[in-house]
């Protein structure tokens, strides 16, 4: 089996190559360092030539405005064209929990994203994951005021980008869901508990204040909003566990 894996320089997408090696395929990275650009679609004909399944784990520069949503639309038509052409058999994208019923400006480009995947004529998968520790780690990192951290008081099941890619890599190997799976964490955090634990983890001596405003969650902040469905597959890692590995 031939997997192409689009944004497999990113954090979710080396470890899903490295998740498919795991099951023996030929798992192909493609990306910009490869030669291939899902926005301008240089060499990416060529690089779905006699490919079985495709993983599209690719991620828009910004997450907060039209640009966001540009950039899956135009990436996703691209790759569901090369696709339809090479014969691709399965088509794997990665979205988010909570596409289907938040509005920030993110959620919604990833949100015709899985409309433009849902229309098309090849079979699919669509592989939501719960917002991970990385990227959670990120955003309060980011947060540039001097005494304390805002941060949005909703709940989460925050999951590690490792569980993340070996649902990917599950997926793309098994038949089309022809619908979605959800991937979360073990754990139910709050938020703003969460990012007072990582800022201790770091060394970081600023408070934080639960804020349903604040920063680049806030939208998503409606109650439940960023937890899993039912019927959602928990990965093992806990934050507990995350935490010494890092």
């Amino acid at each position: 089996m031939r997997v192409v894996v689009a944004g497999a320089t990113g954090l979710i997408g080396s470890r899903t190559v490295a998740r498919l090696r795991d099951h023996g395929v030929q798992a192909v990275p493609v990306s910009r360092r490869h030669g291939v650009d899902v926005i301008s679609g240089e060499g990416l004909h060529k690089a779905l030539r006699a490919a079985e399944v495709v993983v599209d784990v690719t991620n828009a520069p910004t997450r907060t405005d039209e640009a966001a949503l540009q950039f899956f639309r135009t990436a996703t038509t691209n790759l569901l064209a090369a696709a339809d052409l090479a014969g691709v058999e399965h088509h794997v994208i990665l979205s988010v929990v909570g596409a289907d019923r938040l509005t920030s400006p993110y959620l919604r480009a990833k949100a015709e994203q899985e409309d433009q995947v849902r229309r098309s004529p090849i079979p699919h998968s669509i592989v939501r994951a719960a917002p991970s520790f990385e990227f959670l780690e990120a955003v309060t990192v980011a947060d540039t005021r001097r005494d304390a951290v805002h941060v949005v008081p909703a709940p989460v099941r925050p999951v590690a980008t490792d569980d993340v890619a070996a649902a990917l890599a599950r997926v793309a190997v098994g038949l089309p869901l022809f619908g979605t799976l959800e991937v979360a964490g073990p754990e139910e955090h709050r938020l703003d508990d969460l990012a007072a634990k990582l800022l201790a983890a770091r060394g970081d001596a600023r408070c934080v204040i639960a804020d349903g405003r604040a920063g680049l969650l806030a939208a998503e902040a409606a109650e439940h909003g960023l937890l899993p469905q039912p019927g959602a597959h928990f990965g093992r890692t806990t934050f507990g566990t995350w935490l010494t590995q890092r």
